[in-house]
Order: C-alpha cells, then sequence, then structure tokens
C-alpha cells in the first residue's frame, strides 16, 4: 500500500501554485506597464493623509495541509488521500492606518468563499473505488494585517504583508449528525485561524490608488472534527491553506 501523501497529490499541489504565480505575475507586468506610460505624480499628497478606506476583490486557490494518523491500519482497503485544490474568491473592505510613510496598518473585514475537496482511494481487489469529499466554506474574515511599503517611484511603491486572521465559518457542519445521512460527510470547526504573508505593488492613479497583491494564508488550527468515520480515522490533523489574488481600490 502507498502512503497517506503521495508524489502524485505533491505533485498537483505544485503545479496549482504554479499557475496561481504565473497568473500573478502576467497581471503584475501588465499593470506595471500601463502605469509606467504616465510621468505626473498622481495624488501627490496621498501619504499625507493617516486614514484610507476602499475595497478588495480577490481570487482564491485553496485545498489543505495535511497530517495523517500515525500508525493507521490500512486493513479497510484505502490506499491513499489525494489533495485536489479548488478555486473561489473574496470580498473585503479596507481600513488603513498610516503608522509611517511606509508603514501601514491594514484591517480587511469580509466574505471568503473557499472550497476545497479530498479524494480517497479504496483498493477492492483490481478495481479502485474513489470517494471525493468537497467541503464548501463561506469563512467571515477578521485580518489584521502589517504592510511595509518602499518609497514611491513615480506613481508606483512595492511593499510587503505580513499578518494573522481569525475567520468563522457560516455553513460549517460541525453539528452535523452522521447518523442522519445518506453518506459519511467530512465534519469540520467553524473556527479558524491562520498566519498570513505576501507581497505586492502600489499604482497611484489619477483619482485613487490601485494595487495588485498575491499572499499566502497558511492556517494555524486543525479544523477536523474526528469522528472515527472513513474519511476522519486516517488522519491526524487538517489545517487550511490558501493562495490569494487581490486587487485593491484606496480613496
Amino acid at each position: 500500500m502507498s502512503n497517506l501523501l503521495p508524489s502524485q497529490q505533491h505533485r498537483s499541489r505544485i503545479q496549482a501554485n504554479k499557475k496561481s504565480w504565473i497568473l500573478f505575475s502576467l497581471a503584475l507586468v501588465l499593470t506595471i506597464q500601463v502605469a509606467a506610460q504616465g510621468e505626473r505624480k498622481n495624488l501627490a499628497a496621498f501619504d499625507a493623509k493617516k486614514y484610507h478606506f476602499g475595497f478588495c476583490l480577490s481570487g482564491n486557490q485553496s485545498d489543505y495541509n495535511i497530517t495523517h494518523r500515525p500508525g493507521f491500519s490500512f486493513s479497510d482497503s484505502l490506499s491513499q488521500i489525494i489533495n485536489q485544490p479548488q478555486a473561489g474568491f473574496n470580498l473585503a473592505l479596507v481600513a488603513s492606518w498610516n503608522v509611517t510613510k511606509n508603514v501601514h496598518l491594514r484591517f480587511l473585514p469580509g466574505l471568503s468563499f473557499q472550497d476545497r475537496t479530498l479524494e480517497y482511494h479504496f483498493q477492492d481487489e483490481d478495481d479502485v473505488e474513489i470517494k471525493s469529499r468537497r467541503t464548501e466554506a463561506v469563512y467571515l474574515d477578521f485580518p489584521l494585517l502589517l504592510k511595509l511599503r518602499t518609497d514611491r517611484i513615480g506613481n508606483i511603491a512595492a511593499f510587503a504583508l505580513v499578518g494573522g486572521k481569525l475567520s468563522r465559518d457560516m455553513q460549517s457542519q460541525e453539528e452535523t449528525n452522521q447518523q442522519l445521512q445518506n453518506e459519511y460527510i467530512l465534519r469540520l470547526e467553524s473556527g479558524n485561524s491562520s498566519f498570513d504573508i505576501g507581497a505586492g505593488v502600489d499604482f497611484f492613479l489619477p483619482f485613487f490608488k490601485f494595487s495588485i497583491e498575491g499572499k499566502f494564508e497558511l492556517g494555524r488550527r486543525n479544523i477536523m472534527i474526528q469522528d472515527e468515520s472513513e474519511f476522519s480515522s486516517p488522519l491526524e490533523s487538517l489545517k487550511t491553506r490558501s493562495f490569494i489574488l487581490s486587487l485593491c481600490f484606496e480613496g
């Protein structure tokens, strides 16, 4: 029998991350080319204001950081579990406090729609039965991020992001009774938290500031509810993991 985390799962995650970074890089290059066409310094007094507000539109790609259960027996014919990243989107408001010209504290409350899928492969003589368990979460997010920005070069400035986030899944099935289901589900806790890190570029346009940023969210909590079902018993923990590409607008 193979391990719970096969090379196929690792390759799938690498390919998904490569696609996300390629899209982020292309969008970044195209936006820089457009912004670089103008030489006039836009929003010259923007950094003099202490507070700024706006909104962000984002796309995400999410999966799990899996830890399998030590000493789990494969007597039930389970051969492997494959992580399948899924796409989703985020909507958030932006409140930014300029601590200094180069250090900003940002609060971005919003909604995050994150889907994830685990494929369970069961070996039955010469056949393989695949059972997919898709989890659909609608998180109410409360991120607090520190934005470290370079000085402006014309109408462009680069920045790094670091911080954390508290979340609550508004459609969690943590209270679901497995005995009342046609098939067992993968039950997850509603509460979650993550460590966030990313980078991006600010573009100062004539009437507002536009930003494009890429960010990784790494879950800190084990959100899996262990109910000894065929889907939870092979696992020690499940932690969330997402890559988020955001377009932000501030006035």
